[in-house]
Parts: structure tokens; sequence; C-alpha cells
């Protein structure tokens, strides 16, 4: 089934296809869930809170569950929605369309390019001396080459880069494992379980540390809603993405908690250091430096999936804004390959802006560092806004909330709940002065943001496509009872 769009460009415009299987789906869902954070920025985490960062991440994992969970229940109430902009636009108005799906364009231009300065950190480490800025320019030109196809294209390039991701993490824990339980020496010392409690206790920095492990934890977990953006070019949605959803606690899990008791169980957390990947430290450690080095290109490879999504992601998104006319029309136009090349130009030229990033910052470290923490924050607002729509549908819809198949745990209290955590994240990034400075700058996208809605939410012709917008909606909801009493008819005989 294709997803119908209102188009200002004409009365039968090309549509996104639904070519995403749920091989796919759920391999984009991991991949999006293990980001370059984990591998790139867990050696600060850890340095700062020590083995809590344990809790750190099992609690933004869980917290993001229900965020996820509120989502899938939203977008499977009506078909028609291509992403969560279209319901936030939908149940609080098209100021809420507006500004989430910009916003969520600028996260993931933002984190495409600490992805772009990771890569550019990395080949240095694999090609020592190599101009910063050739990676860059290699790395973007290979992934709009791949996203300009079919969007099969960008589902099977991400399913082989997480695929690689999973199996380096499977790789680390079984290593790990085997050196525990061998007892391997090193001039870390013995390899236990014990080093997670003998180097100070599980909370070695105090409350203070425990909450300084949020701040870089929660750019780990961006892109986690990416199976989101997929629901327009994903083939039978109601089927898919729960199963996609669902499994994300197993992968914070595995991949997060389990990836780091390993990691602090080989290594005492005091030898972890901001700047330098745990995962390459433990196979070195483990004398396998063939593995370290693959490990490199492994972390590589994370990095440039993760571009991949972010590539994809706002491409698609501005394709939905230009539907809505909330951009340039010619962002709406797809190629006979049903793909959006105008927007995939854009968000490449934009991405080739780290370049500049990485020369007028004095460390790569740094400029990674304030860059997601802008990255986090617009962030932790998309995912607002989709407890927000999640509030407005129960109070507006309370039919649709009674006949979903896929209800959030917990319902409403379960948001006020997140709702808070969010705000101890935002807490939280004022106790450094380094991510203090990027959260202070960050309000400057909203209020351009204000500035811009100001000059054309108004316009006769938004009104016009908004109300087009919603009575398309309106159609898919007959549809879709129709679908659903047909189905209950036939299942009745």
């Amino acid at each position: 089934m294709t997803t119908r769009h209102t188009a200002p460009l004409s009365d039968e415009p090309p549509q996104l296809e639904r070519q995403l299987s749920n091989r796919h789906i759920q391999l984009i869902a991991i991949g999006g869930a293990i980001g370059t954070g984990l591998f790139m920025g867990s050696g600060k985490t850890i340095s700062a809170a020590g083995p809590s960062v344990i809790f750190v991440y099992m609690i933004i994992g869980f917290m993001l569950f229900f965020v996820m969970r509120a989502m899938g229940e939203l977008l499977l109430s009506n078909l028609h929605y291509k992403s969560f902009s279209d319901f936030a636009a939908d149940l609080l108005g098209p100021w809420a369309g507006f500004f989430t799906g910009w916003t969520y364009w600028f996260c993931w231009v933002i984190t495409g390019i600490a992805d772009v300065i990771a890569i550019a950190a990395y080949s240095d480490v694999l090609l020592p001396g190599i101009p910063l800025w050739i990676p860059g320019v290699v790395t973007v030109g290979i992934l709009l080459i791949l996203n300009l196809t079919t969007v099969r294209a960008f589902g099977e390039t991400e399913f082989w880069f997480a695929l690689i991701k999973i199996i380096a993490i499977v790789a680390l824990i079984g290593v790990g494992l085997f050196m525990i339980f061998s007892r391997f020496q090193s001039d870390s010392g013995t390899a236990s379980f014990t080093n997670l409690w003998s180097h100070g206790g599980f909370f070695p920095n105090e409350f203070m540390g425990f909450v300084a492990g949020f701040q870089i934890a929660v750019f780990a977990f961006v892109g986690i809603e990416l199976v989101g953006t997929t629901a327009a070019e994903a083939k039978d949605p109601e089927k898919n993405l729960p199963k996609a959803i669902n499994s994300i606690p197993i992968r914070v899990l595995l991949f997060y908690v389990g990836a780091l008791i390993i990691l602090m169980a080989v290594i005492p957390w005091t030898q972890f250091s901001a700047g330098s990947s745990p995962f390459i430290a433990m196979f070195s450690l483990a004398g396998l430096g063939a593995a370290a080095t693959i490990i490199n290109l492994v972390v590589l490879t994370s990095a440039m999936s993760s571009a991949n999504s972010g590539i994809y992601s706002t491409s698609r998104m501005v394709y939905g804004l230009a539907m809505e006319g909330d951009a340039p029309a010619r962002f709406a136009k797809l190629s006979s390959r049903k793909v959006p090349n105008n927007a995939l130009f854009l968000s490449c030229v934009l991405l080739l802006s780290s370049i500049v990033l990485l020369y007028v910052g004095e460390d790569i470290s740094k400029a990674f560092e304030m860059v997601t923490t802008v990255a986090a924050v617009c962030f932790v607002f998309v995912w607002s806004i989709i407890l927000a729509s999640y509030l407005a549908f129960r109070r507006r819809r309370p039919e649709l909330h009674e006949a979903s198949k896929f209800k959030m745990p917990g319902g409403i209290p379960m948001v006020y709940v997140v709702f808070a955590f969010f705000a101890f994240v935002l807490w939280a990034l004022t106790t450094q002065v380094d991510t203090l400075i990027a959260l202070l700058v960050t309000p400057i996208w909203f209020i351009a943001l204000a500035v811009v809605w100001y000059f054309i939410g108004k316009t006769p012709g938004h009104l016009a496509r908004y109300r087009k917008f919603k009575a398309d909606l309106a159609t898919e909801a007959e549809a879709s009872t129709a679908r659903s009493l047909a189905h209950d008819e036939e299942a009745g005989r």
C-alpha cells in the first residue's frame, strides 16, 4: 500500500513507496539505537559516572521505550501519517508539525555533522596525517550515491551497517566474557566482575558524577525514533512497527548495558577517558592488534551508518514539510525512483559544513561534544512533542485509543513521568560549562523558527493545504474503519 500525500505540485504526484521490509525495519531500529555516542562517547560517560553508567543507560532506555510506544500507537491510529510531524500537526495544530518537522531535520543535520567529525577522527587514527576534509567529502559522496537510488537501497545499506555494529558488540561481549572467566591478567589488573564495585563502588563520583553521565549518554540514544520516519515506506506497518518498537528494551540491555558491564569488568572504569573508544581499548588489551584495527573500522562504519540514517531522515522530513507547504515546493519533487533528490542534495551540502568545524576547532572531541549536546536538546524537544501529541490524542480521540491494538503501557500517568525525566536531563546539562554553553545556544534555533512561522503560518495557501491535509486524514480514518469492520465480519464468519 502506498501513502497518499497532499502536494502543491499536481493532483497526482509521485508517492513514496513501501519498500522497507520487516528485516529492514528491524535493523534500522537497531541501528538507530546503537549510535556513534556508544562507540565514541562512552569513554567520557564511564569516566564521569563510573559503574553507575549502567543505571544511566537503563533509565534512559526505559524512559524512551514509552516515547516509542506512544509514537507507535499514534502512527498506527491513522496510516495517512507519514511521520510524527504529521500527527503533531493533526493533534496539536499546524505550528507543531512545522516546529517538529524542522527541528527533527535540524537534529539530524547536527547529528550528521557530529558523525562526519567522528569519521574524520577515526580516519586519522587509521591513516595518520590524512587531511581531515578528505574522509568527510568521501563519506558524504558515498552516502549521497546510495540514497539517490531507491529507498530499498537505503534499507539494504542500513541493514548491513547495523549488522556490522551488532556483530562488533556481540564479539566484544564474547571476548570480554572469555577474559573474565579465564582471569586474564594485564597492566590493568585481573579481569573480573569485581572491578565493577572494587574501585569506589557503583557511585564513585557520588550523585553529581551519576548526573554527568546523562549529559553524554542521551546522545547515544538519538535515532531511536528513526523507525517512526520509516512509517510511510514500511511494508505492513501494522505488523512491523510494533515488532521493532517492542524489541527496544532487549536491545538496550544487550547492546548498551551488556557491553558496558563487560568493558568495566575487563578494564577498571578509572582507566577510561574522554576522546578514546573503550571498545578499541579492550581489544588492544587482549593483544588482538588486528581486532583493535577492525574495531576502528567498525566505529567508522557506525558513524557512517548514523550519517546514512541522518541523510535519509532529513530528506524525508524536508519532503514532508514541502508537501505541506512548510518548505519550498522544489523539495517535494520525487525522482523516477520515488526518491526526494532535491531534499537529499540539501542534506548532503549541509553535512559538509562539518569540515569547517574540524578546522575552526582546536580539538575534535570538543567539537563532537558541543555538537552532540545541541542535538540532544533538540531530540528531547521532538520526543516531548510526541508525548504531548499522545496526550492530545487521548483527550480528543478516545474511541481510537480504545480500538488500538498497540496501546502505550502506563498511559497518561507515564507521560508525566517521562516529562519529569526530560526536565532532569535538561537540568543535568546545566551542571557542566561546556554543555551549558550548548544548551544556551540552542534556543536561537527555536526563535528563528518562530519568526518564520509568524510570516508563513497564516498565509491563505498554507491554511488551504492544512485543510486538505485534515480532509485526507479524515478520508483515511473512514477507510481504516471500513477495513476494520470488514475484517471483523470476515473473522466472525
